[in-house]
């Protein structure tokens, strides 16, 4: 009887030991997974801001190309306005006037692109905030005005 009990003793024990084992192996194997889908979630939120980066810079540039494209149209709108309008009188300097000025609007345009004009604003804003505070009134006053249904 001593030995059946020393028996079942040590098979218990030998089954605590084993438990305590695999209970181990298992605590490394989640701390090893758990880690690895933590570097794998740093990998993947590292290459979707890139990708973000990326997608910025390229609309950037293409809304910088679309800006220098508009100034080289208003530019091309200044010639023919030149060469078509009238020369003489009161219509000719209107005409070579509107041409001058949206000739000179599409060289500022394609020279200083939108960071230019953005810089530009900013600085003519600095440099006069409360008519440029009343400026931006006005204009929420009329896109409301414009957006909101009369019934």
């Amino acid at each position: 009887m001593a030995d059946t009990m020393a028996n079942l003793r040590n098979k218990a024990q030998d089954l605590g030991n084993s438990i305590g084992q695999t209970a181990s192996r298992t605590a490394e194997n989640v701390t090893t997974a758990a880690a690895t889908a933590a570097e794998a979630a740093k990998s993947a939120a590292a290459d979707l801001s890139k990708e973000g980066q990326k997608a910025a810079t390229y609309l950037g540039q293409r809304a910088e190309d679309a800006t220098s494209a508009m100034g080289g149209q208003l530019k091309a709108a200044g010639d023919t306005i030149r060469q078509n309008a009238p020369h003489d009188g009161a219509l000719g300097q209107a005409s070579s006037a509107v041409a001058r000025t949206l000739e000179e609007t599409g060289e500022y345009l394609q020279r200083e692109g939108l960071e230019g004009i953005a810089s530009d604003l900013s600085s003519l804003v600095k440099k006069n905030p409360i008519p440029s505070l009343l400026v931006g009134i006005g204009l929420g006053f009329l896109l409301a005005r414009a957006t909101t249904s009369r019934t």
